[in-house]
């Protein structure tokens, strides 16, 4: 298991390097290739951007690190986290070959380990002049790094929950009648940004019908009296780290139906967010809210796993999803979100984001549960 982590969550440390290169080391990876993306952003606090000319964080277990980057974008890699880390900034020019100039800084290598996010054309550049090694993916590597959250780091993401709990808090503000659902969702888009976010990364506002799709698009449905509305918001903040956050209202009174099956979905989330304590495994917390649904007959309606990871992402290890036999550790935090969804009808789910703690569980969104009745 790592060691603790006491780096400020928005700073790499070189300690974050010399981990991964152990556990790179225990893994039989001779040396770790990280493209642009949360990866090389945890491990440099470079957030390079994803372009076609290549950037690469090259981590061999043996010998020194180095960061490749192209020659226009050196003074942004030269002012950032990584340049006061133990690992060479080395530049290539537009003529140069940089998979070449890469394979020829690197020891002997048998076994190298790519980031999950690496461009297939940037993959097989480094297979082809590495000829002699074998690619694997980094991210089981990297992933166990990321999963269990510092002290800091879960600061970040409690900052992260206040912020878009307060854009919950002001839904009355733009959840009318009469409004459609894009224009809804552009006062949350800029919500998000005024309460404490440098981005905005998804908003969905599901209405009536509508709000049985999980992931529904943004549409120009009118928001009608007794309409169910399921908003699931989230931005990422300066420090990097993500929100997450869904919740349910209705504007008006809502069926009777629906308040039933809203009854049994926040039984259900409540069970798992208590459930969650060091030693549980993300099965059982997923079949926990599970088994509440299905013995109240909707079962089937339940479509999707219960939980993901969250930090530098918005999705990342660990999931919470039956087959996961991973036991919680303290420091791993991730979305508790049971959801039931009637077809053609109406939907529901409650969102947290939790965080495993060494006696139970943090919730991290304080908002309430409840359903919230609007004026219709």
């Amino acid at each position: 298991m790592p060691d603790p982590d006491t780096s400020p969550p928005f700073t790499a440390s070189s300690d974050r390097l010399r981990r991964a290169r152990e556990l790179a080391a225990r893994a039989g990876i001779d040396a770790l290739l990280v493209s642009p993306g949360a990866d090389l952003h945890y491990l440099t606090g470079y957030r390079a951007a994803p372009l076609e000319r290549l950037t690469c964080l090259v981590l061999p277990v043996e010998g020194r690190p180095f960061l490749l980057v192209p020659a226009l974008e050196e003074p942004a890699a030269q002012t950032s986290p990584a340049a006061g880390l133990d690992l060479e900034i080395v530049s290539w020019q537009e003529t140069q070959d940089p998979y070449a100039l890469a394979a020829t800084r690197l020891p002997a290598v048998a076994t190298v380990g790519v980031d999950n996010r690496m461009w297939a054309e940037k993959a097989m550049a480094f297979q082809a002049a590495l000829p002699g090694s074998r690619q694997v993916l980094a991210g089981p590597v990297l992933s166990e790094l990321r999963m269990r959250k510092s002290p800091q780091e879960v600061r970040a993401l409690r900052q992260a929950g206040g912020a878009i709990d307060r854009v919950h808090a002001r839904m009355a503000e733009w959840l009318r009648v009469g409004r459609t659902e894009r224009e809804i969702g552009r006062d949350i888009a800029e919500a998000i940004l005024a309460e404490g976010h440098v981005q905005v990364d998804f908003v969905i506002v599901g209405s009536g019908p509508n709000s049985a799709s999980p992931h529904h698009e943004l549409s120009d449905r009118v928001v009608r009296a007794g309409d169910p509305v399921v908003v699931d918001i989230g931005g990422t903040t300066a420090a990097g780290y993500c929100s997450d956050s869904t919740r349910c209202y209705v504007l008006g009174e809502p069926p009777a139906e629906y308040r039933r099956l809203y009854e049994v979905l926040l039984r259900a989330q409540r069970a798992q967010t208590d459930a969650v304590r060091p030693g549980i495994t993300a099965e059982e917390l997923d079949a926990i809210g599970r088994d509440v649904i299905t013995t109240a007959g909707y079962g089937p309606q339940f479509l999707h796993r219960t939980g993901h990871g969250i930090g530098l992402e918005t999705h990342e290890e660990p999931y919470i999803v039956a087959g996961s036999a991973r036991p919680l550790e303290p420091g791993m935090a991730f979305s508790v979100e049971p959801g039931i969804y009637l077809a053609g009808r109406y939907g529901a789910r409650i969102e947290d984001i939790v965080v495993c703690t060494s006696d139970g569980g943090e919730r991290l969104n304080r908002t309430s549960r409840d359903l919230t009745v609007l004026p219709g």
